[in-house]
């Protein structure tokens, strides 16, 4: 068994597969970052308790009495998480004659970890800290405060029980044949505004099986995942995912916004308010910020405030800024909101003025620096050796992705449909009508490899980098590449070297780089997928489309219809599911939308 998550909004609860949270570096009460509860360890003396069945909402367990001797009693641990609150309770159902008085105990610390530290190799001195435990009125509070950056757990069981610093005990007199309730209730400080959530919608009617029950996942998990953005009141956007990415990413919370369009317009809109309103004003390279630039991710940990990683407000993102203005695109030919659309138009002039200066448009190419704080990368690919030629060689920056390139082409040109239907501009529709006929005409001459495929990006120095990666899909899906050569790279992306039989590689294997169990290097992402999907069904290869959205669906059907965030690039084999990346994320916003881009196509 593996172990478990619940998501609300920004609050999520890890625990290792009996439902226990131990103190390692995976599990965990967060909050914003914080880890409110680092154990929370569930002791009952005598025999061990066995769990008979385990899932993220309840898992069922009896004492292990051994083949021969019936259990006198079995325990359901229930829990519910919602914004800053974990609610758990345990029923203790007798199935004795006689009455039974059972000790239970739960272990419990709370040490504040910031999530950077727990998923970086890197270390931050706390000695500054000053920590707290503290019992009184039938509670107990833990508390933290270094720098001003202040949090506190409390924790208060019901019915009473007796407490030290460590944890608490009951002493259950449990009746025969009856079922006696204990709860425990762990709120934290500071949590994630409440705000409005998005009502569950229905799921769409999808006539195969195996696609309606991915699509009722990937809603569910939306629907979790969807949190209340600050200071912007009413605005719902997708959280990026679970666990080390509950805030707002802007690449990620845009694109999960985009495939969900017609399902959770809500997601869209509010996205589309929540970027514009933390939109960058002025040049600011600790944080990456110029003038029109969207966000990257917004960040309140410990870690964050304190300055000591650069991600309270973060601009690294290349991508950003176009699929803003793609979305808000979509979102007009969708829904037909006009109120929306003006609202946000000098939000978007200056989108696209950030994209027609800083960015390296109109005579060049949307580019990132490599030298700047915070990712190496600011694509998609944000891995430090993303980046590779086919001998393994690192690109040099600044450099130019091929993707951010084919969102440049689609913003342009939906963006010029706002100008002549919404904002009464002409002008400007046609200088950005010919701005994109411009980079059509540049990318050709430069991202063509001499084989015909795409090139990953081009280097500081204009140098095609050539290792065959995914990319090529987002590319396609734009409609970035003449007829003839979207046929050649459709074909070439429907290749064994790119497809698992699972999903697309995002580095063909068979290269130097390639390396499947790699984060962006050969690893299978099904939102990458889904895209390079859509890509070639619009290229005209459906067939091949075909196949490869059915292998995405067959590796959902492993793991109850949920796509994680990335599967490793070891080829299928029959009789066995997909093998799972170590550090995958689950549930993760942009899989969970994944299957409704299928739906589209």
């Amino acid at each position: 068994m593996t172990g478990h998550s619940t998501v609300a909004g920004t609050t999520c609860l890890l625990t290792d597969s009996g439902a226990d949270v131990t103190g390692s570096a995976t599990d965990g009460f967060f909050v914003d970052d914080c880890r409110h509860l680092s154990r929370l360890v569930l002791r009952v003396p005598g025999p061990p308790l066995r769990v008979l069945r385990g899932d993220p909402g309840s898992t069922v367990y009896a004492p292990d009495t051994g083949r021969h001797a019936d259990p006198p009693y079995a325990m359901v641990r229930r829990r519910e998480v919602r914004p800053g609150r974990l609610i758990e309770s345990l029923e203790l159902t007798s199935f004795a004659t006689t009455p039974q008085t059972i000790p239970v105990h739960y272990e419990l610390a709370a040490d504040f970890a910031d999530q950077f530290e727990l998923r970086s190799a890197g270390t931050f001195d706390k000695s500054d800290a000053i920590r707290g435990a503290d019992v009184s009125g039938g509670r107990l509070s833990y508390s933290y405060a270094r720098r001003g950056f202040t949090r506190t757990t409390t924790v208060e069981p019901a019915p009473a029980a007796e407490l030290a610093r460590d944890g608490i005990r009951w002493s259950v007199l449990l009746p025969p044949r009856e079922s006696v309730t204990l709860r425990v209730t762990v709120s934290a400080s500071a949590p994630a505004e409440a705000g409005d959530r998005i009502p569950a919608g229905p799921a769409p009617t999808v006539a195969r099986d195996d696609l309606a029950s991915c699509v009722r996942k990937g809603l569910s998990d939306l629907d979790a995942l969807s949190m209340p953005a600050p200071g912007v009141p009413g605005a719902v956007v997708p959280a990026a995912g679970a666990p080390w990415f509950l805030t707002v990413f802007g690449r990620d919370s845009l694109l999960t916004s985009l495939f969900a369009l017609h399902h959770r317009p809500e997601l869209a809109a509010g996205t589309l308010r929540v970027l514009a309103a933390t939109q960058g004003r002025t040049t600011d390279d600790s944080r990456v910020e110029e003038p029109g630039k969207m966000i990257h991710e917004i960040r309140r940990g410990e870690l964050a405030t304190t300055g000591e990683v650069p991600y309270a407000r973060y601009y690294g993102s290349v991508d950003a800024t176009p699929l803003f203005l793609m979305l808000l695109a979509a979102y007009h030919e969708v829904t037909g909101d006009d109120q929306l659309v003006r609202q946000l138009e000098q939000a978007a002039r200056a989108a696209a003025g950030w994209m027609l200066g800083p960015g390296g448009l109109p005579t060049g190419y949307l580019r990132y620096r490599t030298d700047l704080p915070g990712l190496v990368h600011h694509c998609w690919k944000d891995s430090a050796d993303s980046i590779v030629f086919t001998d393994g060689t690192q690109a040099a920056g600044p450099i130019a992705v091929a993707e951010a390139q084919g969102y440049a082409y689609r913003a342009l040109l939906g963006t010029a449909r706002l100008a002549t239907r919404v904002w009464d501009d002409p002008a400007w529709s046609t200088m950005l009508t010919a701005t994109a006929a411009g980079l059509r005409d540049r990318f050709a001459a430069d991202f063509r490899l001499p084989d015909g495929f795409v090139a990953l990006a081009l280097d500081a120095n204009g140098t095609a980098v050539d290792a065959p990666a995914s990319n090529a899909g987002h590319v396609l899906w734009c409609g970035l590449l003449a007829d003839d050569w979207a046929a050649t790279v459709a074909s070439r992306l429907a290749g064994d070297d790119f497809f698992s039989g699972w999903g697309v590689r995002t580095l063909a294997a068979g290269q130097v780089p390639y390396h499947p169990l790699s984060y962006h290097r050969g690893g299978v992402w099904p939102h990458d997928t889904a895209i390079t999907v859509a890509g070639l069904a619009a290229a005209g290869y459906r067939a091949e489309a075909a196949s490869i959205a059915d292998g995405l669906l067959a590796a959902a059907s492993y793991t109850e219809g949920r796509l994680p965030e990335v599967m490793t690039g070891l080829a299928r084999e029959r009789g066995h599911g997909p093998v799972p990346y170590p550090h995958s994320c689950s549930p993760q916003a942009w899989a969970a939308a994944a299957p409704l881009l299928l739906l589209t196509l």
